[in-house]
């Protein structure tokens, strides 16, 4: 085997022992399924040990929080770093502790034909999950959502209500995304002993804490677990290629319908993958490019199990194409002009914690601007930041957290490892949202240094095997022509050879930047 080739089996190693609990699809209520919100006030307390280990050495997960020591309120969703005046958990890095108790239906306990499922939103960066004192999953990465089934655990303890413990940890390492360093003040004579900071290279404050809703809900044993659309058009019919990942048997029954806006039934089809056909069909089109934009049919996938229970979903569904040639960027085969904002989640007192009335100003802010478009810099944004885009044609460019990869160190196995189970998690979250054109794997990374041409090449192919539909990007601020990353994107594209990148203009709200885009269409 050559030495590439060695070093990849060794990343694919990595990978399979990283993959923690990927998340299903975003919770939604139907007939077979119910979701309870159990945001809202949690207990929270930081270990302000000086390792920061406390809580694990003394299990705090097995007790209820307040018996541990103080407590404070603490709203979810948030980041902890504005809500109190105590400059110490405004500026803390290390673990801190989340409890809420909850009470579950009994009808949902009670009924052994479903699923309790828990799912977090989002915990920056790493997170440890208890229900009732066990330990149900843990997650690496913000940003993205995580999950665990924890009916077992309901169904043999008879306390009620449950205790749900969360402890996050938003430490930042070499090998995180966005990666970091923690250094050590040595000198006594200005710091204490023990004393140390987060050092990062990015460009916005490192809000830490519970940013996403967290959610319990239901399915059936036999449920959808998985939806894959992809779509494209012939002159004025539409088609809709789907494959449905049914979890719980081998032998269930899939139905899937495709309905207009009016209610009415376009298409059906049977069985877990298919094409749906669809006559006089209603592109979805960006904001101002179209009489008509952002028009969305209704997808519902009903699963029936052998028992003759049924697990209903329903999935929004934007019928368009995507295509880059040398000189343009094409929407359903017509110039695309992306003309839109770098934005960022944060918020006063909120921090990254999701706000629908920060979200509808926003969008509202960038249809009075005119804007078309906007690029999740520097990481993604909650799914219902994208179900908006798709419901008012804004065209996203949807970033990873690859942000401030500049220590060669960062371009190692480890950080390689990570990046792609973060692009996994990344593409399987948002693919269906016909608002998402283009997959950003990095922005701004040390592309010059000699390992990121191996490391943007694993992660460039990775991610294309994940979504063929869409190109994949990188923002770049290096000399183009020592950009190793520039080769990736021409062994994809080789009519980009010799060529200079694809430049995207965007107006943020303050100034203006001009940004280098690479692409692997």
């Amino acid at each position: 085997m050559s030495a590439s080739g060695s070093k990849r089996g060794a990343i694919i190693a990595l990978l399979a022992a990283v993959c923690g609990v990927c998340q299903a699809l975003f919770p939604r209520e139907s007939p077979s399924r119910e979701v309870k919100d159990v945001s809202g006030l949690w207990s929270f307390r930081a270990d302000l040990s000086p390792d920061r280990n406390r809580g694990f050495e003394h299990e705090w997960f097995k007790s209820p929080l307040a018996e541990t020591g103080p407590v404070i309120d603490m709203p979810v969703p948030s980041s902890y770093n504005d809500i109190t005046q105590d400059a110490r958990i405004r500026d803390f890095i290390g673990w801190v502790w989340y409890e809420r108790e909850e009470w579950v239906p009994d009808r949902w306990i009670q009924d052994q034909g479903a699923r309790i499922v828990l799912r977090v939103g989002s915990a920056h960066y790493y997170a440890v999950l208890w229900i009732n004192g066990v330990k149900m999953t843990e997650h690496g990465g913000g940003h993205l959502p995580f999950e665990a089934d924890i009916s077992s655990v309901l169904r043999q303890s008879s306390s009620n209500p449950i205790r749900i413990t969360i402890a996050v940890n938003n430490t930042l390492t070499l090998q995180t995304l966005p990666p970091g360093s923690i250094q050590y003040m040595t000198d006594r004579t200005r710091y204490p002993a023990g004393y140390f900071v987060q050092n990062t290279n990015f460009d916005f404050f490192n809000y830490a804490g519970i940013h996403r809703s967290v959610l319990l809900y239901t399915t059936p044993q036999v449920y959808v677990d998985d939806i894959t659309v992809e779509t494209s058009f012939s002159d004025n019919v539409g088609l809709v290629s789907y494959n449905v990942s049914v979890l719980g048997s081998f032998k269930s029954a899939v139905k899937v319908t495709l309905s207009a806006k009016d209610g009415r039934c376009v298409a059906t089809a049977s069985g877990s993958r298919g094409v749906l056909k669809v006559t006089d069909v209603n592109l979805w089109w960006p904001y101002l490019m179209h009489e008509n934009p952002a028009y969305l049919y209704s997808m519902e996938v009903q699963v029936t199990a052998e028992d003759g229970r049924t697990d209903f979903y329903t999935l929004s569904v934007g019928i368009r194409t995507v295509k880059v040639t040398i000189t343009q960027f094409l929407i359903n085969n017509k110039p695309f002009y992306f003309h839109g904002v770098n934005k960022h989640e944060d918020a006063d007192i909120r921090g990254k914690g999701f706000d629908w009335p920060l979200l509808v100003k926003d969008v509202n802010l960038m249809k009075w601007l005119g804007a078309n478009s906007f690029r999740t810099s520097h990481y993604p944004y909650a799914e219902e930041v994208l179900q908006m885009a798709d419901r008012h044609g804004i065209v996203v460019i949807d970033e990873c957290p690859g942000v401030g990869i500049k220590d060669i160190r960062s371009f190692g196995n480890v950080s390689l490892a990570h990046h792609l189970t973060v692009m996994k998690e990344l593409v399987r979250r948002d693919k269906n949202h016909p608002s998402v054109v283009m997959w950003s794997v990095a922005n701004e990374p040390a592309a010059e240094m000699q390992p990121a041409e191996f490391y943007f090449k694993e992660l460039v192919s990775y991610t294309k095997s994940l979504d063929s539909t869409r190109p994949v990007t990188y923002i770049t601020d290096s000399n183009y022509a020592r950009d190793r990353g520039v080769k990736t994107f021409t062994s994809f594209c080789p009519t980009f050879h010799n060529l200079v990148p694809f430049v995207c203009s965007l107006q943020l709200f303050k100034r203006y930047v001009s940004l280098y885009i690479l692409l692997a269409c």
